[in-house]
């Protein structure tokens, strides 16, 4: 069992930075994969970004590829979203979530692939 709070949310302008936090409780934080995705007002959650087990791969969504940065220390139980200059369309809630399957060799882009999700973290863009 794996609990997530999310931390770090808020208003930022346009071009701004924001730096995400998953505090993860359990033991077995380091063995899963881990992910974060979004949702806006009014549309789908989606695939924001994925960290292996290990914190030696990573998988970003094309539209945040070169902005966003997922990372992870085992040893704090902590996950990471660093996200760099911010754009109006990067407004909706962050949710950080914990795959379903311990020590897996692959990384996955849909949420029904975690099994445990935290309560998300709002951030707001301005133009």
């Amino acid at each position: 069992q794996v609990q997530l709070v999310e931390s770090g949310g808020g208003l930022v302008q346009a071009g701004g930075s924001l730096r995400l936090s998953c505090a993860a409780s359990g033991r077995t934080f380091s063995s899963y994969f881990m992910g974060w995705f979004r949702q806006a007002p009014g549309k789908e959650r989606e695939f924001v970004a994925a960290i292996h087990w290990s914190g030696g791969i990573t998988d970003h969504a094309d539209s945040v590829k070169g902005r966003f940065t997922i990372s992870r220390d085992n040893a704090k139980n902590t996950l990471y979203l660093q996200m760099n200059s911010l754009k109006p369309e990067d407004t909706a809630v962050y949710y950080c979530a914990a795959g379903g399957a311990r020590y897996s060799a692959y990384l996955y882009r849909t949420p029904e692939k975690y099994d445990y999700w935290g309560q998300g973290t709002e951030v707001t863009v301005s133009s």
